[in-house]
Formats: structure tokens, C-alpha cells, sequence
């Protein structure tokens, strides 16, 4: 297996970050195998989706209709509303497994590995990518 942390600087309002170009760079050399992408973070998730047309401000209004940025939360440490941040991986997984051939992702032609952060009071995120060869 191999492992690499990278940082995002995902700055202080809610953002869909594309992180395919990076899980591109780290795969560089590898075979046939999986793509494991984890945020640890309580705060942040990981997605699949296309990137560029609009999909990524949609997932952002969704989660905003779905998980408002209120006072109902009982998590309330940080900005107003921030214990919906805090439930957000229950919605958006905080890993994503993807097959890899030929050291390549074998993603679908508008398909898109993204980081998915709706924290503002965390600038910065570390996302681990770990190959596992098959």
C-alpha cells in the first residue's frame, strides 16, 4: 500500500474542491489497484459528482436546504449553524474507494473526485489518498 496527506486550502465559506487532478498526480506510476480517499475531518466529505456545470453549487444549495445553518443544532461550538457541519458526512461520506487500471481513474467521462468542506471556521483540510494494488 502506498499513502500520501496532502492540504487544501479550502478558505472560509462552503466549497466543492476538485481534487482529481491530485489523486491523478499521487496514481502516477501505479498499476491496477484502488483509490482509497479519506478526509479526516468531523466537518468534511468526499464526492463524486461533475465539477464545472453547476452540479457543485447544486450539491452546496442541497446541503444548505437539507441541513440550514440555524440555530436548531444542539452542536453549537464555532459560528452560528456550524453543528450542521458536524452532521454533514452522515449526508456526504468522508472517503470514496475508486478503481484504478493502469494507473489511471477509472472515472465516468464528466465524473469528478471532490472534496466537499461546509466549514468556514476550517480553512484548511488534509485529504490522505492511499493506493492499494491489485
Amino acid at each position: 500500500m502506498r499513502s500520501e496527506l496532502i492540504t487544501v486550502r479550502t478558505g472560509h465559506s462552503a466549497v466543492v474542491h476538485d481534487l482529481t487532478a491530485a489523486a491523478r498526480a499521487f496514481l502516477a506510476g501505479t498499476g491496477d489497484g484502488l483509490l482509497h480517499v479519506f478526509v479526516p475531518h468531523a466537518t468534511a466529505g468526499v464526492a463524486v459528482l461533475e465539477t464545472g456545470s453547476g452540479s457543485d453549487e447544486d450539491l452546496l444549495a442541497a446541503l444548505d436546504t437539507l441541513l440550514p445553518r440555524d440555530d436548531r443544532w444542539r452542536h453549537r461550538h464555532g459560528t452560528p449553524g456550524h453543528g450542521r457541519d458536524h452532521v454533514l458526512p452522515a449526508f456526504v461520506s468522508p472517503y470514496a474507494v475508486l478503481p484504478v487500471l493502469g494507473g489511471e481513474l477509472a472515472l465516468g467521462v464528466w465524473q469528478s473526485v471532490c472534496l466537499v468542506d461546509t466549514n468556514g471556521d476550517n480553512p484548511q483540510r488534509q485529504v490522505r489518498f492511499s493506493f492499494l494494488a491489485g
